[in-house]
């Protein structure tokens, strides 16, 4: 199955164009983005990001490259008609982040089927399903990594004393969740439980709930637990910046000064400046900007005719594959905006 497209084909016209002194006019790249849901914080840093490259690219390359960006309103339903209007419309590249990751077969198919590459983003399809073409792609970060440096937070916290608030010599946390079964959800959730076991921390689990990815639905169970729990919470794992927050509003709002300790995921802007102001005790930083970066990479690559194994670090052909950062305040500068940083230290 060949591409139904190939800028390379019109690089070279071009450049016959101009030896003859015709005038050089940019070429259009259309790519179609579908998000699962726009809202989300990181996945709307991912896409500004994404289109502030794309401008910066096309200056570069004096090409134009209409980025046309639609939300999945976390309806599959919803992602596949949105996928399939961008395949009817002669879009050039998809870019797929998955409402439901066990669903990526469908648009790989209709995608190979007209000779139009798929890159994946953020969230990871299964494996038999990318194996299904050779132009299907994925731009992401393993998930575990993310739960081993959010556990490595915690013990480094432990190990400096000040957690055990009790005593007892047990950690007692609750664990805000994703959505259920998602992939991200399962492996945060195992692995940073896991790296303080794996250290002999001794941990007890006293709730722990799925809001979703979302703020206010973090905060409700937050308020919840702390009615039933109170002091008793010593850690807060959130497997995304987001829940970590909502956490943070509901102790903020129950009146807390001594918060317990709260940790996220992601490094988003609203996190980063929790952090600043003592409320976060942590993040990892989940690569906005790498993954916006890796899938104008793999588009470039694809429209110029490369073959993206030979010009990118793939992993069997298929993964580009960014690596996380754990994030506290000893570090944080290196992750803060210019704005932040003069604020947190002055002149």
């Amino acid at each position: 199955m060949k591409l139904r497209f190939s800028l390379f084909s019109f690089f070279v016209l071009l450049a016959g164009l101009t030896a003859c002194g015709a005038q050089q006019t940019p070429s259009t790249i259309r790519v179609g983005v579908a998000l699962y849901q726009q809202n989300d914080t990181f996945i709307s840093t991912v896409a500004q990001n994404l289109q502030q490259f794309a401008l910066e690219e096309e200056e570069t390359h004096n090409i134009k490259i209409n980025l046309s960006i639609v939300d999945g309103r976390s309806s599959q339903s919803v992602q596949n008609e949105q996928v399939d209007r961008f395949l009817d419309q002669d879009y050039d590249v998809l870019c797929v982040n998955m409402v439901d990751r066990t669903a990526a077969a469908v648009i790989i198919d209709k995608a190979q089927a007209v000779g139009v590459p798929v890159i994946f983003f953020n969230r990871e399809p299964v494996l038999e399903d990318l194996r299904r073409w050779e132009h299907a792609y994925y731009v992401g970060l393993p998930a575990e990594d993310a739960g081993y440096l959010q556990g490595g937070i915690v013990l480094d916290a432990w190990e400096q004393g000040g957690v055990d608030r009790n005593g007892d010599g047990i950690l007692q946390y609750v664990m805000l969740e994703g959505e259920a079964s998602h992939q991200d959800t399962l492996l945060r959730t195992e692995y940073s439980i896991r790296t303080l076991t794996d250290a002999g921390v001794p941990t007890e689990k006293l709730a722990n709930d799925t809001a979703d990815w979302q703020r206010g639905q973090a905060s409700i169970r937050m308020h919840q637990w702390l009615s039933e729990f109170g002091s008793a919470i010593e850690v807060v794992f959130a497997n995304n910046d987001d829940m970590a927050l909502g956490a943070i509003d509901a102790c903020l709002e129950m009146g807390m000064t001594d918060l317990p300790l709260i940790v996220g995921v992601d490094a988003t802007p609203p996190a980063l400046e929790a952090l600043a102001a003592g409320t976060l005790a942590g993040t990892v930083q989940n690569d906005a900007a790498g993954q916006a970066a890796g899938i104008l990479s793999l588009i470039t690559a694809l429209v110029e005719g490369q073959n993206p194994s030979e010009t990118l670090d793939l992993t069997d052909g298929t993964y580009l594959w960014l690596h996380y950062t754990a994030v506290t305040r000893e570090n944080l500068d290196a992750f803060l905006p210019a704005d932040l940083i003069l604020r947190r230290n002055p002149p």
